[in-house]
């Protein structure tokens, strides 16, 4: 049953999905118990302040340096701009629209200590992209950086927009320089909504998930504090933006739980990621594979040493680049699952209790099984569906899909895994990934980490194409390093490679060579884009 909110404005608690369709929520550590008055931007930043101090750095650029007490004003200027010049209402939504800066940080917290609802966008959002989330989620206003004023202008010029970051007279940065640096936040509900973020797969009507306030500290409480367990004298840094759940979490909400720092970097460069760990003497980095991989090709890993650690996530990560990186830094990464439409990581491992290969097991505070095709679990060994109950869930912004993703009261992430008899989860696939080949089951991941040990293969993406015989055939399509020719030769070569690697049938009957992988923002494998030039379904 929902507490009584705090939304003037009802948009949010009005498209909510029926209560009967939600997702089962599970509070399995005390910690997770909150109170039902909540607003997580006091609950975060506010309380760092009052505990550690205003002149503690927080966030830091190659440029500039904000302390927690920076932030603090900051936010609670852009609070009053919002109420003030703006008529924000509690429940209103703000459209954010930037690459990760301190005044996007700003932005954020400043949106929720007015009760307002961020709405999350990626900056490469072009206006066809932006114009989808703008009719579903109705913002009243948004604040985008100055250098990405013209797609969103043109996605919906009745959007109020405020520029964020230039010299005009209407920009936020001037607006908030008159206002007050004190602030009442508003005392929303745990379970008000101060979150829509679109998922980052979605092709054709995006799906928005609905986050609540509470759900904001349990991803504090579960997968920061029981697995990457973050110091108030960490340095963090990454590369996801923060219009991802993964990038917000790992950047914003982890570090300033603890009252630690954070670098941020607008974009990832290996180079410009290299120099922010060695200039901030960063210890906490969170990334995808791919970045760890680009790194790996470097020579200068010494210039890492801050380090003690390394997060990954947004895909699988293959073994190899786990050994490797370990060799080389003596680092074990921390791999994880988890997805926007549960806010962050609900199965993964630290330290000694990693297994290279597999995931995790299940993060304190969460349930994990696999489930069969009836949702019905099945045995240690055998590849099912990832199931996953615990404090954060799917809730769906009037979307029918609800329905597909929560069954019986679980969330089935699309993961195909299989778990071993000490509990650890062994990824598979995607559930639409899956190739099914003259009945065969065969998951992508294991077809690509066998090709990765290839030492002429630099990255590679596998899916399953149509083929007469056999139904559908692996198809590999490969990057190869610089030099080596792609011919029927090099096919040959890799494909014997893969068959003396892992089960024969596994083997890509299909390779083509490519200069490139396509990847999302966040450096995750698009297979989708590598199937359309095949006419395979993904």
């Amino acid at each position: 049953m929902l507490t009584p909110s705090a939304h003037t404005d009802t948009f949010c608690r009005d498209n909510l999905p029926p209560e009967a369709d939600w997702p089962e929520f599970v509070v399995d550590l005390p910690e997770l118990s909150y109170p039902d008055r909540l607003n997580c931007a006091s609950a975060l930043l506010d309380t760092a302040v009052t505990r550690l101090g205003r002149d503690r750095m927080c966030l830091a650029t190659g440029d500039e340096t904000w302390t927690y007490g920076d932030l603090l004003d900051r936010a609670n200027q852009i609070a009053h701009v919002l109420t003030t010049d703006f008529g924000l209402i509690p429940g209103n939504r703000v459209l954010l629209r930037s690459p990760s800066t301190p005044w996007l940080v700003a932005c954020w917290f400043g949106v929720v200590k007015a009760g307002g609802v961020v709405v999350t966008t990626m900056p490469l959002l072009r206006a066809a992209e932006l114009s989808k989330l703008i009719e579903l989620t109705r913002p009243a206003v948004a604040l985008c950086d100055s250098r990405l004023l013209d797609e969103l202008s043109a996605a919906d010029p009745s959007l109020m927009v405020v520029p964020v970051g230039g010299a005009a007279a209407g920009d936020l940065t001037v607006r908030t320089s008159t206002k007050s640096v004190v602030y009442q936040d508003v005392e929303t509900a745990a379970d008000d909504v101060v979150l829509l973020a679109p998922t980052s797969g979605t092709t054709g009507v995006p799906k928005v998930t609905m986050h609540f306030h509470r759900d904001v500290l349990a991803i504090t409480d579960t997968f920061s504090a029981q697995v990457v367990a973050p110091r108030p004298d960490d340095v963090f840094t990454g590369t996801p933006p923060l219009a991802f759940t993964f990038g917000l979490g790992a950047l914003v909400i982890f570090p300033l739980r603890v009252g630690a720092s954070v670098v941020l970097l607008e974009k990832f460069d290996p180079d410009a990621l290299v120099d922010a760990v060695e200039k901030f003497s960063v210890t906490v980095l969170f990334t995808a594979p791919t970045a760890y991989r680009a790194l790996l090709a470097r020579a200068d890993l010494d210039r890492l040493a801050s380090l003690r650690r390394c997060v990954s996530a947004g895909e699988h990560l293959p073994e190899f680049v786990f050994t490797r990186f370990l060799e080389r830094t003596g680092i074990k990464l921390v791999d994880g699952i988890g997805a926007t439409e549960l806010l962050h990581v609900f199965v993964s491992a630290a330290d000694d209790d990693i297994r290279p290969g597999a995931t995790g097991r299940a993060v304190p505070g969460f349930r994990v099984e696999l489930q069969d095709d009836d949702g019905r679990p099945v045995p240690d060994g055998t590849p099912g569906r990832l199931a996953v109950k615990g404090p954060t869930g799917c809730r769906y912004l009037a979307d029918p899909r609800q329905h597909t993703y929560v069954r019986n009261g679980w969330n089935l992430t699309g993961d195909t895994c299989t778990r071993d008899a000490d509990g650890y989860f062994w990824y598979h696939a995607r559930n639409d990934d899956m190739i099914v080949s003259a009945g065969y089951n065969i998951g992508p991941a294991e077809v690509e980490g066998a090709l990765d040990r290839h030492p002429d293969v630099v990255e590679c993406g596998v899916i399953g194409i149509p083929d007469d015989a056999r139904g559908t055939i692996v198809h590999a399509a490969v990057v190869l390093r610089a030099g080596v020719a792609g011919d029927a030769g090099k096919v040959q070569e890799l494909q014997d490679f893969v068959k003396h690697t892992v089960a024969p049938y596994k083997y890509p009957r299909s390779v083509e060579f490519v200069d490139s992988l396509p990847r999302n923002p966040s450096g995750k494998l698009q297979r989708s884009k590598i199937a359309e030039r095949w006419g395979a379904a993904e």
